[in-house]
């Protein structure tokens, strides 16, 4: 796969610049984070909710997955394989057997630095040609793109 992507705009996304510009943009930053967790023993998605526990250590699985914004079969997988790997164990809540309660080991906690710095190390990459006041708009403009487009089902503005 090469690393450079063609600037030229496919016929059948001529009405979807932005939208195709998105894809490019994702799938590159998705790629090369994948990379870099990949160097961690990690899979995309896993660092998500190693995040959130980081932030909170004995977050229910249903919490996990409604904070990581992942798919029920991905959390479940990826929290699987996370305590196959040590990272993290998995008990059913004193109050409620059904509801799963998920803590990090010695090992997962060590994970927190190499993550921080590869979000560090991938900010620093993805903004190296933006200045400032460039990476502020384009992160408002992002959220509200993420917005609209959780939104779908709403009626459009009237105009």
């Amino acid at each position: 796969m090469s690393d450079t992507t063609s600037s030229e705009l496919p016929g059948a996304a001529a009405e979807g610049p932005l939208s195709y510009a998105i894809f490019q943009l994702a799938r590159a930053h998705r790629a090369h984070a994948a990379a870099m967790l990949r160097a961690m023993n990690l899979h995309p998605g896993q660092e998500l909710l190693l995040m959130q526990l980081f932030d909170h250590d004995g977050r229910t699985q249903a919490e996990l997955l409604e904070r990581a914004g992942l798919d029920h079969s991905t959390v479940s997988k990826s929290l699987r394989r996370m305590q196959e790997a040590g990272l993290l164990t998995r008990e059913p809540a004193p109050h409620d057997r059904r509801v799963m309660v998920v803590r990090l080991t010695d090992a997962g906690r060590a994970l927190e630095e190499p993550i921080a710095e590869m979000w560090r190390s991938l900010e620093r990459i993805s903004v190296r040609d933006l200045t400032p006041d460039q990476v502020k708009v384009f992160t408002e403009c992002a959220r509200i793109v993420e917005k609209s487009v959780r939104d779908r089902g709403r009626q459009p503005p009237a105009e």
